[in-house]
């Protein structure tokens, strides 16, 4: 009898299902803040990204040698630290997405995502798995702003725009998704950002669900399984 082994989730299975914003709720607020257009919630996810990867390596680092009453406040000097860099980098060389960005920039300090990680994770790990652990949360996060930003953008304006930042935002591509007759203008207001983020993250949530049950049944099926052979071998004792 072969035995019974439960399905092994891939990468983006795991990036919807541990996503921060849509699985954990973290972040939401500059998520739905920032998600106004492709071109920055592309620009917000790499900023993420940079300061998530770099900040779980660092507190990898300096973890065992820092004293437990005083971890808080270094983790966020050391985010803050990284931040400041990022800041004054997009300033130099992309301002109309420094500005696009605006105090959001800095605000990814508080972010609950980057605290969360180094807290939860980089603190008690090596430092590849910490830039491991780093960049599967920013790429989830990154996701959820593209998710988002891209229903926005097609149902607001009908159009998919991405711009270079380091060229003047000169455009990359235009594509018009729809005629102009089938646009939702609230999409693009706050409004657009909470209805739109409630819906995927219903989706994300019966997606689990869906995962779970399929576990459950799988374990069911496991403990059944083994049922059936401790019998079989108890009957062939006793012959």
């Amino acid at each position: 009898m072969s035995e019974i082994k439960p399905k092994k989730r891939g990468f983006i299975s795991k990036m919807i299902t541990d996503n921060p914003v849509f699985g954990l709720y973290l972040g939401i607020c500059s998520t739905l803040a920032i998600s106004t257009s492709l071109d920055n919630a592309i620009g917000m996810g790499i900023s993420v990204i940079f300061v998530l990867v770099l900040s779980n390596v660092v507190i990898s680092l300096i973890a065992p040698i820092t004293p437990d009453d005083i971890h808080i406040p270094v983790y966020i000097v050391v985010i803050a630290s990284l931040v400041t860099i990022l800041e004054m980098f997009l300033h130099a060389f992309t301002p109309d997405l420094y500005s696009a960005l605006g105090a959001f920039i800095s605000l990814i300090v508080v972010n609950c995502i980057i605290l969360g990680r180094a807290e939860a994770y980089a603190c008690s790990h090596n430092i590849v798995d910490s830039a491991k652990d780093g960049l599967m949360m920013g790429l989830s996060y990154t996701f959820s702003l593209i998710a988002i930003s891209l229903v926005r953008q097609i149902l607001g304006t009908g159009v998919i725009t991405l711009s270079n930042p380091f060229a003047g935002n000169a455009v990359v591509f235009s594509v018009q998704v729809l005629p102009k007759t089938f646009l939702i203008p609230f999409m693009t207001a706050e409004t657009g950002s909470f209805f739109t983020f409630g819906v995927l993250a219903a989706a994300v949530s019966g997606y689990k669900n869906k995962l779970e049950e399929e576990e459950k049944a799988i374990e069911k099926a496991q403990k059944a399984a083994a049922a059936k052979a401790k019998a079989e071998a108890a009957r062939k004792e006793v012959a």
